[in-house]
């Protein structure tokens, strides 16, 4: 794979991401619900904005929230890095796809939090307006994430003999999540569960590639320089 593919794949996730976002900022009030298909309701569309990190964790205050930003930032500068080093090494295709996810993930939530902020009015009681005369509802690096996914699958009660947690209700699955969400754990859950076949490059030798060779992960990050060659 190259580098424009890459490109192509980041893109693509981040139209969807920001398309679904924007649609449930400009359409919805926060913190309600929608049911997209009737009778079926493990799955429901619920407006929730999340001033922090993926699945509704954050850090407090507006300089948790800066620190977070900068975190962003760093995370995808890195992510650029070792995407290019894979590339350029010839990593096995679904290796570079994964981090292809991971990095357009990364991206559809940075740009909730650094713009969101400056482009929309909030959604408390009323429907948000992009580019309002207002003004948005904060500064650069201020904005909320736009979390719309939520999968109540079942719900029950824990038992009695269960010490410190007894009668209490547990959901699965309660964090409310969006898709940029959902293509970073995909991206990292394939990398963990087939590490084996994806940590390959395939090697030149005399002039031709060869088979797969399997490498340690560090060498993806940081790749031995070979002396006397």
């Amino acid at each position: 794979m190259k580098g424009k593919h890459v490109f192509f794949i980041v893109l693509l996730i981040l139209i969807v991401d920001q398309i679904s976002k924007v649609w449930i900022k400009t359409n919805m009030i926060h913190d309600t619900f929608l049911i997209p298909f009737e009778n079926i309701h493990w799955f429901r569309i619920h407006f929730i904005e999340n001033p922090g990190m993926a699945f509704g964790l954050e850090l407090g205050g507006e300089y948790g929230k800066l620190i977070l930003s900068v975190f962003r930032l760093v995370a995808i500068g890195f992510i650029i890095y070792v995407i290019n080093q894979i590339v350029r090494q010839k990593y096995h295709p679904g290796l570079i796809i994964c981090a292809s996810m991971i990095l357009a993930g990364a991206i559809g939530n940075m740009i909730d939090s650094a713009f969101y902020g400056l482009i929309f009015t909030d959604s408390y009681g009323r429907i948000a307006k992009a580019f309002a005369e207002e003004g948005g509802y904060g500064g650069f690096l201020q904005g909320k994430v736009v979390d719309m996914l939520y999968f109540p699958l079942f719900e029950v009660t824990l038992p009695e003999w269960m010490p410190f947690i007894k009668n209490r209700r547990f959901q699965f699955f309660r964090p409310v999540f969006n898709i940029a969400d959902s293509v970073i754990t995909v991206g990292v859950l394939i990398i963990l569960f087939f590490q084996k076949r994806l940590l390959r490059r395939k090697v030149e030798t005399s002039g031709s590639l060869t088979s797969s060779e399997t490498i340690a992960t560090e060498e993806i990050i940081s790749p031995s320089i070979k002396g006397g060659e």
